[in-house]
């Protein structure tokens, strides 16, 4: 287990507050069930959309991770790793896009604990969707969008460091 996942051993996916974070389409209420059921073609839609990461990523792939630990990308399922590959090319685009990270928290827990990120505790689609319609929604600035995705490759180089999804094209070509 690596650093980051060893420092967020003590969090349990009830301590997370799904319903105020967000995905693809919509909060992320339902997460804790999908996870549990193992349903990863539905993640991968919910975390990953067209090279976009959401506030539910890393905390996701916290919790799938946990799930893995000690197995082979081989060992998995198909659906699984594509998941995982899905997540590792939205991280590689963003570092293609040659515009470097904004700093982030340095404490992932920033992310879950800091009121200004995360959305209101009321779930009115409508008003959702007015709150998307912001200049900056909630925990959407720079730095806690940086921080999706810095904590998500973090979290795939622990758990996979030899896989080919997390190795560089330099890496695999030698």
């Amino acid at each position: 287990m690596g650093e980051l996942m060893r420092s967020l051993d003590f969090l349990q996916i009830e301590d997370v507050p799904w319903s105020r974070l967000t995905t693809a389409y919509g909060r992320a209420t339902e997460m804790p069930e999908l996870i549990r059921r193992r349903r990863f073609r539905e993640i991968a839609n919910l975390i990953e959309h067209q090279g976009t990461l959401w506030q539910a990523t890393p905390w996701t792939l916290l919790f799938l991770l946990r799930e893995s630990a000690g197995r082979r990308p081989e060992e998995l399922p198909e659906e699984e790793r594509r998941l995982y590959a899905a997540v590792w090319e939205a991280v590689l685009l963003m570092d293609q896009s040659g515009e470097p990270l904004p700093d982030y928290p340095s404490d992932p827990m920033t992310l879950l604990s800091e009121e200004e990120l995360l959305w209101p505790e009321d779930d009115d689609e409508e008003a959702d969707e007015e709150r998307w319609m912001e200049e900056e929604p909630p925990g959407y600035d720079p730095s806690s969008f940086a921080a999706y995705f810095a904590y998500s490759r973090r979290l795939l180089t622990e758990a996979f460091p030899d896989a080919p999804f997390t190795r560089t094209e330099r890496e695999q070509e030698s």
